[in-house]
Parts: C-alpha cells; structure tokens; sequence
C-alpha cells in the first residue's frame, strides 16, 4: 500500500507547485489531477466543444484517454497519446477543466487511474477534493490557500513575464467566480477536509510551505 499525500485548496493557490517540490523531497510521485483535468478540457476544446454543453462532454469522453509521463525528470501529460503538456495553463483550458470536472462522466474518467496510482506508489497527489473524496485515506492532508488578491496578483506576474498582456481585475474576477464555483457544485465541492492541516500561504515564501509540509510527512 502506497503513502498518500493529499493536498487540496482553491485555484492559484500554488499546490502544484508545492505538491512537486515536496514530491522530489521526499521521493513520492507527483499525480497532478489538475493536468489531467486540463488535458480532457484540451480535447473538449480541439472538437469545439463548448463548457455549457454537457451532453457533448460526456459524449467526448469516450474517445479521450489522458495519461501522464515524465520525460527528463519533467513531468508531462498525454492526450490519446499526443504530448499536449504545452497547452495546459491557458485561462480558456482552466475554465474549461473547471466547469467539465463537475461532470459525473468527466470525473469517472480518471477516478480510477488516480486511485490505482495511489495504491501501488507513494504519492503526493494535489486538487479540490483529493482529501474529501479521491483519497479519503490518505496519510497527510493538506489544504492550502491564500487570499483572492495574494492568488490574483502571483497569476498576474506569472502572465506579465510571459510576455501576455492581462488585467488584474479580470484575473481577480475570475478567481473568485471559479471559488465560488468550485466551492458550489453538486458532486464532492472544494472544501476542507475535518483532519487537514490548513496550510495559508498568502505571506509565505514558497520554501515556507515546503519546509511546513514536509515536517507533516514520514
């Protein structure tokens, strides 16, 4: 049985960043469950499909299969076998994973992948509900956060040094419409789990977190 790491909080908050820099620590593997989200939104978008419909969604499941791999140390996502790592992390991709991943069909998808890689590794393992409803079991819990404005202005940096032009208030905006969202839907909503540690990161360094979240662990 594998030692499971969960970490789980709203969007921006860092937990990818986190989760990998703990995974190398600590010599766990990194399931990144937003990735693979993004990956089945990336092919809702290539067949134009569009976040309100549902039907469509569940329908494109069928023919998708995402996988992750690594590839000089670096993790990367496949998409029917197609690297699509590259297009992750752009704002339409996000939304889209955020709105598709209330869909029982979505989730389905790669529920079992995901708790198969938790059985057989150890493995740290970041989302909305790994905690409360992916790995319910696991040996840590964290749930890390950090202010709208904290979340707002580290994505409005991060697109500023990509050379993308952006507006803070939109980006603020939708952070906290997809908080809202996330923290609203039917099926396992993002919330804190009783036995997580809470974990606010809005006036810590990155190493901070790291060093926090690693004295949690075995």
């Amino acid at each position: 049985m594998g030692y499971n790491v969960a970490i789980d909080g709203p969007a921006g908050a860092g937990k990818s960043t986190i989760a990998k820099l703990v995974a190398k620590e600590k010599g766990y593997i990194y399931v990144d469950t937003g990735a693979m989200y993004r990956g089945l939104a990336v092919h809702f978008l290539k067949n134009g499909i569009k976040p309100q419909e549902t039907g469509k969604i569940i329908e494109a499941c069928k023919k998708a299969q995402v996988s992750i791999g690594y590839e000089n140390g670096a993790q990367q996502v496949y998409l029917n076998d197609e690297n699509i790592t590259t297009k992750l992390r752009t704002e339409e991709t996000g939304n889209m994973a955020s709105v598709a991943s209330a869909v029982p069909a979505v989730r389905a998808k790669l529920l079992e992948l995901q708790k198969t890689l938790a059985k057989e590794h150890d493995v740290i393992m970041d989302g909305r509900d790994i905690g409360t409803n992916i790995l319910p079991n696991a040996d840590v819990k964290i749930y890390l956060t950090a202010s709208v404005e904290t979340r707002a202005r580290r994505r409005y940096d991060e697109l500023l040094e990509k050379g993308e032009t952006c507006s803070y208030e939109e980006i603020a905006k939708d952070i906290a419409e997809r908080d809202y969202r996330d923290m609203h839907r039917e099926i396992a909503p993002l919330r804190q789990a009783e036995d997580a540690h809470l974990v606010d990161s809005s006036d810590m360094t990155i190493d901070e977190v790291v060093r926090t979240i690693v004295a949690l662990c075995r």
